[in-house]
């Protein structure tokens, strides 16, 4: 399933987001487990990091029906949207479920940042087909 992008209009990328990668090699194919990227408000985080090479799981193409693209936010959660009640009913279904637990799908960018997101080793979706 492919990424759905936000259907509206997104500003200049101006607002610092970090995502922190336990499992770096899965979603960039690199050791690199800090990624420092610039993101536009009216994006949402799994968009963000998608466009920036850093593949988060989104089984359901980011719909909010799965939660494969599970994050920890780890500050700035006054800068993205509330949570809405369709993303608190899936979110509880990811493992690792902790207070700062999001959908990346659903929390789009509302303020000037920073933002730091912590992508857990485990959030991969385990049936996903590799290429042949």
């Amino acid at each position: 399933m492919h990424l759905r992008h936000s259907d509206h209009e997104h500003g200049p990328p101006t607002v610092p987001v970090k995502y922190v990668l336990e499992d770096p090699e899965s979603l960039t194919n690199t050791h690199q487990t800090e990624w420092n990227v610039m993101a536009s408000k009216g994006e949402h985080l799994l968009e963000a990091a998608v466009e920036h090479g850093i593949n988060i799981e989104h089984a359901c193409g980011a719909v909010c029906a799965c939660s494969t693209c599970h994050v920890y936010i780890e500050d700035g959660m006054k800068h993205l949207s509330e949570a809405e009640e369709a993303e608190e009913d899936r979110v509880e279904e990811a493992p690792g479920l902790q207070r700062n637990s999001r959908l990346s799908c659903q929390c789009n960018i509302v303020g000037d940042g920073p933002i730091v997101v912590r992508v857990p080793a485990w959030n991969r979706n385990a049936v996903k087909e590799v290429p042949h």
